[in-house]
């Protein structure tokens, strides 16, 4: 079994790669994960803290040869909308939810959710289900991650920090 030496940015590396890993949204939020390539590779990833592996990024193994990071189509809801003001709308809804999304200039993807999807269709927007790789933003303090968990009320209108 190779280890994992760094993750290497899709930006950051060129060239054929060794091997391809196949992994959903939430498999690529990881610190500590065996995985197997398609064409046979054992590696280990063993990161100090867990991080968002992005589509296209490289894992450098010990031995130097690099494994690809795909992103693995996964059932999702494609959020649409008459107008880019009605859609801005929807993901100030959604983002208050704290729900990772990728926001296009036509579009919001998320997760599959019913509940959520009754709230957009409530909202005006349109929902259809769609199976594409999730690449949803990183968020401003930190690299995306599944997004945060904790108990209070977003409506209390008070300022509050998630540090």
């Amino acid at each position: 079994m190779q280890r994992v030496e760094k993750i290497i940015s899709k930006k950051e590396w060129t060239g054929p790669a060794a091997d391809i890993v196949v992994l959903s949204y939430h498999d690529r939020y990881r610190r500590r994960i065996r995985l197997t390539g398609l064409n046979g590779t054992d590696l280990l990833l063993d990161l100090e803290r867990a991080t968002v592996l992005r589509d296209g990024d490289g894992l450098l193994l010990e031995d130097g040869r690099l494994v690809n990071i795909k992103a693995a189509a996964e059932p999702l809801l494609s959020i649409t909308c008459d107008d880019p003001s009605h859609l801005a709308r929807i993901a100030w809804h959604l983002g208050n939810r704290h729900l990772p999304a990728a926001i296009s200039e036509d579009r919001i993807l998320i997760r599959e959710d019913h509940v959520i999807a009754d709230m957009v269709f409530r909202l005006g927007g349109k929902v259809a289900q769609v199976e594409e790789p999730f690449n949803p933003e990183g968020g401003a303090y930190g690299d995306g991650g599944s997004g945060h968990m904790h108990d209070h009320d977003h409506d209390e209108g008070g300022h509050h920090y998630h540090g």
